[in-house]
C-alpha cells in the first residue's frame, strides 16, 4: 500500500486509487487542497459541519455513528468534490472495553495482548464512525517522572518496537478497507520521552547515536509494520522543534525509510512554534511545518470555516502541497471511504461484550508483576479467614487509568472483586489513608482493626489523574499518608501484602523492606479488580516483568538497564555500610570503588530492575547452546543467523509463566556500547515438571549499532550472549564475529 503497509492491495485497487487521487487533485483549488491538510475539533455538531462544508479533511469523533454519518454526509453531499472525512480519536487502550494501560501491557511481555487490545478497540471504535486513532505511543521512556510513561511500553527500545508493531497490526487488521479496521498513528516522532527533568513538552537534546539507536528504532519498526500515520512530537530535537524538523520528517522518515503515509502534527503543535521562538506567526509556522514534511495540521489553522487560508504558494511549494494531499487521499481510498463512508448505526457497539471482557481480564492477569513474596505469603488460601482490606484503593473504582473515554464502563472495586472471588472470606474494608492527605484517625482505626484479622491487604497507589499527559511528578513516592499506613500495618505483626495500583514506576524504598509480599498491579482497566482478586488466591499465577526500572530515589532518575559503561564503573558491591561506600576492586588500579560512578547515599542500581518479576512457581534453565561460536561478518551480512537453544523447566508445583529475555553485550566497539541490550524475548507457560526447549536467533540487525554519522555498523569482536529470566542469573555464552 501507499501507506507503507504490509497489507496487500490488488494491482487494480492501486490503479483505481491513483486514478481517483489524480482526478481529484487536478480539479482542486489551492484552498481546497490545503483544507484537506488539517484535522479540527468542534464539540458542537453544527459547528463541526461548518468546518466540513469548508472542505476540511479531518475531524474528531462526534461521539456516535449517527453524528459521524451526518458529518460524512455533509462532506460527500455539500462540498464540491465530495471527499469523505478522516475521523480521529485517541483510542489508546480501549474504546468501550478498557484494557490495561500500555505500560502494564508491556509488563506482560506478550505482544499478542497489545494486538488483541488494538483489534477489539478498532472494532468498537470503527462501529461508531472512527477511522483514525492516535496510537500507539512508542516513545522510549526512561524517566518515570514523565506522566506519559503510562501511555507507552517502557524503557527498552526492542520492547517498544515489538509492542508498537503489534498494536499497529491490531488497529489496521488484514486490510484497511475492512469495516473493523482503523488507521494507526505511531507517536511521538521523536525522542519525546527524553524530555529534560521528566517534564512534559520540555527540551530534548540528544546525540545522533542515541537518537538512532534508542529513539528512532521503534518508529522504523512501525513503518515496517505498515503504520498509516506518524505524529510529530511537541519537543525540540537539538534545538529544532519536531514539527519543523526536515531532517526527521522528510530525510529520515520519508526518504531514508520510504514512509508513504501521513505525518500529522500533535494538538496545536504548529501554534506552539511561536512559543518555541522559531516562528513569528501561525502562517510562518504552517509554512515551515509543511515545507519540513508535515502533511496534516492538528488544530484547524490551515483553512477557516469560510475557506480562507493564510498560506500562499510562495510560502509552501505546490509540489509539497500536492504530495501531502495525495497521501491523505490515498489513505481515504484505502479505508474504502470513497465507496462507502457511512456506518450502519444499528451495529454500533455501546458496551463491552462477554468476549471483550474475557480478553481484558486475560490481559490484566498477564500484566501483574510479583515484586516480592517472602515466605511464600501469596497466594492466600481461599478457605475461610478474616481479611482486612485497607488503603485508598480498597474501595476505589479508579482502575481504568489515563487516556480512557468519558463513557467507559467503570471497573468496580477491589473489595467487590475479592468478595466475589472469595465468598468464604470475612472481608472488612477500611480506608486507612486518603490518596492525598494523612488522617491519623483513619490510620489508628486500621491498626486497631488489624488485630482482629488473620491477614491484611494494603491497596495503595497513585490515582489515574496523576498519570498521563501534563502529569509529571517530581516526587515518585506514594502520595498522602500511604507510606505511614504500610509502616503502621507492618508494626502490627500481622502477615500482610501490598498491592500497588499506578501508571509509572514508584519509589518504594521507605517501606519495601517492611512488606513481605508486593504485587505491582498497575491500572489494569475494566477487569483489573477481578484479575487482582484471582491473583491473590492463586487462581491466576503472576508472570509479568517490569518494563521500566523502579528507582530507589527520585534523584536517581533517569535510570535504565541498558546504560553505557563509564570509564570508572562501580562494583555491584558498592553498597551503603554505616554511611560509607564499601571499597571494592572493580575500578581503575588502586582506586577501588572510591572514585567510581555512583551515589554516596544510595546503593548501586535500581530498587527493582527492568525484567524483574517473580512467580508462585519456580523455573530453571539448562545450558545455553549456540549453533556456532564463531561467524564471519560477511556470512552474517549475507543473511546467516546464529541459532540459540536453551531448555526451560518448571521446577515448582504450580502451572506458571516464565518470561525469558535474551541480551547481548558488545565487549569492544568503536563507540561505547550498553552493558546489556535486549534482542529477543518470549513468554512460556509450563505445567509442573514440564520442560521446553526455547529457540532464538541473532542476525545482522541484532548485533550492530548506529554511529554518529548515521551509518549502521556491525564490527568484528566478541559478544556476550545472556539468556534467562531477567538481568541476573542468566546463562552465558560468547560469540565471536570475525573479519
Amino acid at each position: 500500500m501507499a501507506t507503507g503497509s504490509k497489507t496487500a492491495e490488488r494491482d487494480d485497487d492501486v490503479e483505481s486509487r491513483e486514478a481517483v487521487v489524480e482526478r481529484l487533485l487536478a480539479s482542486m483549488t489551492w484552498e481546497q487542497k490545503l483544507a484537506q491538510l488539517q484535522i479540527g475539533y468542534r464539540p458542537r455538531l453544527e459547528e463541526a459541519k461548518e468546518l466540513v462544508r469548508a472542505g476540511i479533511g479531518g475531524v474528531f469523533w462526534p461521539r456516535s455513528a449517527a453524528a459521524a454519518n451526518e458529518l460524512q454526509r455533509a462532506a460527500v453531499e455539500e462540498t464540491p468534490h465530495g471527499i469523505p472525512l478522516l475521523i480521529g480519536l485517541d483510542v489508546i487502550h480501549g474504546q468501550r472495553t478498557t484494557f490495561p494501560v500500555p505500560l502494564a501491557q508491556a509488563a506482560s511481555f506478550e505482544p499478542g495482548i497489545a494486538e488483541t487490545d488494538a483489534r477489539i478497540s478498532a472494532m468498537e471504535a470503527a462501529s461508531g464512525g472512527v477511522n483514525w486513532t492516535f496510537s500507539p505511543m512508542i516513545d522510549v521512556s526512561r524517566d518515570p517522572r514523565w506522566g506519559r510513561v503510562v501511555e507507552g511500553f517502557g524503557e527498552d527500545t526492542r520492547l517498544n518496537s515489538v509492542f508498537g508493531a503489534a498494536k499497529i497490526r491490531g488497529y489496521q487488521g488484514d486490510s484497511l478497507a475492512d469495516d473493523n479496521s482503523i488507521l494507526a498513528c505511531a507517536k511521538h516522532f521523536v525522542a519525546y520521552g527524553q524530555a529534560e527533568g521528566g517534564r512534559d513538552y520540555n527540551t530534548v537534546d540528544v546525540s545522533v547515536q542515541r537518537l538512532r539507536n534508542v529513539y528512532l528504532e521503534p518508529f522504523r519498526a512501525a513503518v515496517d509494520a505498515g503504520a498509516a500515520s506518524v505524529m510529530a512530537a511537541f519537543n525540540t530535537v537539538s534545538g529544532r522543534p519536531a514539527h519543523v524538523n526536515e531532517d526527521l520528517l522528510t530525510k529520515i522518515l520519508k526518504e531514508e525509510w520510504g514512509f508513504e503515509g501521513v505525518v500529522v502534527g500533535d494538538a496545536d503543535g504548529v501554534q506552539n512554534l511561536m512559543a518555541h521562538g522559531v516562528a513569528t506567526d501561525i502562517a510562518d509556522g504552517l509554512g515551515q511545518s509543511f515545507r519540513a514534511g508535515l502533511d496534516v495540521e492538528m488544530g484547524g489553522n490551515v483553512v477557516d470555516a469560510d475557506g480562507n487560508t493564510p498560506l500562499s504558494p510562495a510560502e509552501v511549494p505546490l509540489q509539497r502541497v500536492d504530495d501531502a494531499v495525495r497521501r491523505v487521499l490515498r489513505l481515504k481510498h484505502s479505508l474504502g471511504l470513497f465507496s462507502n463512508p457511512y456506518r450502519d448505526e444499528a451495529l454500533e457497539i455501546f458496551a463491552p461484550s462477554g468476549q471483550s471482557r474475557a480478553a481484558a481480564r486475560h490481559a490484566a492477569e498477564k500484566s501483574i508483576v510479583l515484586l516480592k513474596n517472602e515466605d511464600a505469603l501469596l497466594p492466600l488460601d481461599p478457605a475461610p479467614k478474616r481479611v482486612l482490606l485497607v488503603g485508598p484503593y480498597a474501595a476505589s473504582s479508579d482502575h481504568l487509568g489515563a487516556w480512557v473515554q468519558s463513557f467507559a464502563e467503570p471497573a468496580g472495586t477491589l473489595a467487590e472483586a475479592i468478595r466475589a472471588e472469595c465468598p468464604d472470606w470475612s472481608v472488612t474494608v477500611m480506608e486507612g489513608s486518603p490518596f492525598f492527605q494523612s488522617d491519623p484517625a483513619l490510620l489508628d482505626a486500621a491498626v486497631a482493626a488489624a488485630a482482629e484479622h488473620d491477614v491484611v491487604i494494603v491497596a495503595a497507589g497513585e490515582p489515574s489523574a496523576l498519570t498521563g499527559e501534563a502529569s509529571s511528578r517530581s516526587d515518585l513516592r506514594l502520595p498522602g499518608g500511604q507510606e505511614a499506613l504500610i509502616a503502621a500495618i507492618a508494626g502490627t505483626g500481622k502477615p500482610f501484602a501490598v498491592i500497588l495500583f499506578n501508571g509509572r514506576p514508584l519509589v518504594t524504598s521507605a517501606w519495601i523492606d517492611l512488606a513481605p509480599s508486593v504485587l505491582e498491579a498497575w491500572h489494569l482497566g475494566l477487569e483489573g479488580p477481578a484479575a487482582v482478586a484471582r491473583t491473590l488466591t492463586g487462581a491466576a499465577n503472576p508472570g509479568g516483568r517490569l518494563p521500566m526500572s523502579f528507582p530507589r530515589s527520585s534523584g536517581q532518575v533517569p535510570i535504565y538497564y541498558d546504560h553505557e559503561n563509564t570509564g570508572r564503573p562501580a562494583s555491584i558491591s558498592a553498597t551503603l555500610d554505616e554511611g560509607d561506600i564499601d571499597v571494592g576492586l572493580m575500578g581503575p588500579d588502586n582506586l577501588g570503588d572510591v572514585f567510581t560512578s555512583k551515589y554516596k547515599d544510595l546503593p548501586l542500581g535500581p530498587q527493582f530492575s527492568f525484567g524483574h518479576g517473580l512467580s508462585y512457581t519456580t523455573f530453571s534453565y539448562g545450558q545455553l547452546q549456540l549453533a556456532t561460536d564463531e561467524l564471519p561478518l560477511e556470512a552474517l551480512h549475507s543473511g546467516k543467523k546464529v541459532s540459540l537453544k536453551i531448555q526451560l523447566t518448571n521446577t515448582g508445583n504450580r502451572t506458571g509463566d516464565e518470561v525469558t529475555l535474551l541480551f547481548i553485550h558488545d565487549r569492544t566497539a568503536s563507540l561505547a556500547q550498553p552493558v546489556r541490550r535486549l534482542r529477543a524475548f518470549t513468554r512460556t507457560s509450563l505445567d509442573p515438571g514440564q520442560t521446553k526447549t526455547l529457540e532464538f536467533s541473532l542476525g545482522w540487525e541484532d548485533l550492530g549499532f548506529w554511529d554518529n554519522e548515521g551509518s549502521y555498523l556491525v564490527e568484528a569482536g566478541e559478544f556476550d550472549i545472556y539468556v534467562g529470566g531477567g538481568l541476573d542469573d542468566t546463562a552465558h555464552h560468547v560469540l565471536r564475529l570475525t573479519q
